[in-house]
């Protein structure tokens, strides 16, 4: 579920490059595939060992950090969703710097969610492995859907995309808080 939240502003962006390239060729797909599903992969794996270098001074309150993080990700998604001009600001350019700085932009959350991961017990390897295949395969059918359709879905795509992240965030808190209440309950238990 976070692989698709996270992929979502890549989707968008694979959307507009697909709504500016006049005659779409697989190597549009492969390319926006390959870029935006290598970084969504290597952002969290990045986000993780460092989260991880200092998980265990923050083990009593990572559940609150994991939430604010991915809160913070899917509202700043809802908000560009619901509040953006309407221009895309994309060209038909597949060159290695335009790929390359599209690519880091739309993966800066995903390294956020590598750090939340650090915090929780997350097999990073499959985790980065289904956030990078889920991305590159949304990427390369957004290069098409844009092609084809325009860019009618774009927000909402984004905004269905936070909304998830928001809600994953709320999982991990109210499991957490759960798991402190029976704690709690336990322990009165045990003095009556």
């Amino acid at each position: 579920i976070i692989a698709i939240g996270v992929s979502m502003d890549a989707f968008a962006v694979s959307i507009c490059k697909g709504l500016s390239v006049r005659r779409l060729k697989p190597v549009h797909m492969i390319s926006a595939a390959a870029w935006f599903g290598g970084f969504q992969a290597l952002m969290p794996l990045i986000g993780y060992y460092l989260g991880v270098s200092f998980a265990d001074s923050v083990a009593d309150f990572d559940h609150w950090i994991a939430f604010v993080l991915l809160g913070i990700i899917g509202g700043n998604m809802i908000r560009e969703a619901v509040g953006g001009d309407g221009v895309e600001h994309s060209d038909s350019d597949f060159s290695f710097r335009t790929m390359l700085a599209m690519a880091v932009a739309t993966s800066i959350d995903a390294l956020a969610v590598g750090v939340s991961f650090a915090f929780l017990q997350v097999d990073i390897w499959i985790a980065i492995l289904l956030i990078g295949l889920t991305t590159g395969l949304f990427s390369g059918v957004g290069v098409f859907i844009g092609n084809l359709f325009g860019s009618r879905y774009k927000s909402r795509s984004e905004f269905v995309g936070g909304l998830i992240l928001i809600a994953m965030g709320l999982k991990i808190l109210l499991e957490h808080l759960e798991l402190v209440l029976i704690r709690y309950i336990r322990n009165f238990k045990e003095l009556v």
